[in-house]
């Protein structure tokens, strides 16, 4: 039977790996390759770097995969917690996953438009239109499936926080994180000049602190080999 410190360094390898290669995909090649009110200068910069953007693609898909694998590792961890937590954990971070990879197919049809395999069909404009409509497509799945990205982060963080073994602190911040997600997720929605308020960024502060904070806790640090509930 493993120790609760190796499986603590477990959950936070594979957490680290979706730290990693989450931030490449959704926040490094976006701001490299995505003017969202430049469909001209978009184009360019995917076409002049599509190996870029296919790693960006390769990274999501790693990305997904190993999050299909954490909660499955952190139940493992603290089911003795609270075992009903544990499971909503674990189904509310799996239900996520599939709706992901459905939406990485907008990136695909980004490329077939970049490589233009439809030239035949729409002028060099109407070509640009159509990948910035693929684009605003992938984000709205991102955005939609942020929904699930917030509430599994509530069974975790109460699950931390009732441990005993792992800093309360990161607990509180990853209930705050899902509020933040659902706020963001609600703002979005409801109010169509939400992003220009500036809120969005601060309201996800709590859930980066939190999550690449547990990360390196658990990767580093590890867990005692008991729990003082």
């Amino acid at each position: 039977m493993k120790s609760n410190k190796k499986k603590a360094r477990i959950a936070g390898l594979l957490y680290l790996v979706v730290v990693i290669t989450g931030f490449f995909s959704l926040a490094y090649v976006p701001s490299k390759l995505i003017f969202w009110d430049n469909p001209t200068a978009t184009f360019n910069a995917i076409k002049a770097s599509e190996t870029l953007f296919r790693f960006g693609i390769v990274s999501g898909i790693v990305c997904y995969i190993f999050f299909l694998l954490l909660p499955v590792a952190l139940y493992k961890l603290l089911a003795p917690v609270n075992d009903l937590y544990a499971k909503l954990m674990v189904l509310l971070a799996i239900i996520s996953v599939p709706v992901s990879f459905l939406n990485i197919q907008n990136k695909f049809s980004v490329l077939s438009l970049i490589n233009n395999e439809n030239h035949t069909v729409f002028t060099n404009k109407q070509l640009k239109s159509q990948v910035m409509f693929y684009l605003n497509q992938y984000d709205n799945g991102i955005l939609m499936v942020s929904i699930f990205w917030g509430l599994w982060l509530f069974p975790f963080g109460y699950l931390v926080y009732k441990s005993g073994f792992l800093p309360k602190i990161f607990g509180v911040l990853l209930i705050m994180g899902c509020f933040g997600y659902l706020i963001n997720f609600f703002g979005n929605t409801l109010i169509p000049n939400y992003a220009d308020f500036g809120v969005s960024k601060y309201i996800s502060i709590p859930s980066a602190l939190g999550e690449i904070g547990i990360c390196l806790w658990l990767l580093i640090i590890g867990a005692k080999e008991k729990s003082t509930l």
